[in-house]
């Protein structure tokens, strides 16, 4: 049987109440920094059409980080985690850190970015140029470090959470890598376009396949 990739339009905080202890092997989690650095790019030569600048407003809405209640309900929910932007956030000291040289060969963006990680492993480098277009989410993830993530830190068969789903990376590497999949996405317009993605990148269509698993459920909140 394939994998269960179950997503809800709902907010994590909600959804991670009805979650029982430690039910998930591992929340692979990229949560909004509060960076206000990313709103002060000018729309000028080759950034007026990136999706950076086209999704300013929303990101005025969406980019704040969460507080302790937050990693306080991840931590109970989760067996270990991986947090993207972990310098952003109080979280305990960590030997299994990841840095992501991005290649950035521009001094004023991140060239590097800190993954932050629950396990007990010496600290891993990771080496991909995400400077690439068609992207739906300004903060955009490639698959391929979560397919480094999952190789590095789940086995097939895990169960994998993810609160922000934004893109729809994570459930692209986790659908493709064997494992079974829960996520939220609070924004709407994300929501529905991670799924146009996940069904193309996965199935090779927009219309998923009658004998998917795929579900979308409704809670009792």
């Amino acid at each position: 049987m394939p994998p269960i990739s179950e997503i809800h339009h709902l907010d994590c905080m909600d959804y991670m109440k009805i979650v029982p202890n430690k039910w998930y092997d591992l929340a692979i989690v990229d949560p909004p920094y509060g960076n206000k650095s990313m709103l002060k790019h000018g729309k000028c030569g080759k950034l007026k059409n990136r999706i950076l600048n086209q999704s300013r407003d929303e990101m005025k809405e969406w980019n704040k980080p969460p507080d302790k209640e937050y990693f306080n309900a991840l931590f109970r929910i989760s067996k270990n985690q991986i947090i993207f932007g972990g310098n952003y956030f109080e979280l305990p000291a960590s030997k299994g850190i990841i840095c992501w040289d991005k290649v950035q060969p521009f001094e004023n963006f991140s060239q590097i970015e800190y993954i932050w990680t629950s396990f007990d492993v010496p600290a891993k480098l990771f080496r991909f140029d995400n400077r690439t277009g068609g992207k739906i989410h300004p903060t955009q993830k490639p698959i391929a470090i979560y397919n480094f993530l999952l190789k590095n830190f789940a086995n097939q068969g895990d169960i994998i959470f993810d609160s922000h789903l934004g893109s729809g990376s994570s459930r692209i590497a986790a659908y493709r890598f064997g494992c079974d999949f829960y996520a939220t996405e609070i924004n709407k317009h994300y929501f529905d376009e991670q799924e146009k993605r996940f069904r193309k990148e996965c199935f090779g269509e927009v219309k998923l396949q009658n004998n998917s698993t795929l579900t979308q459920l409704k809670l009792e909140i």
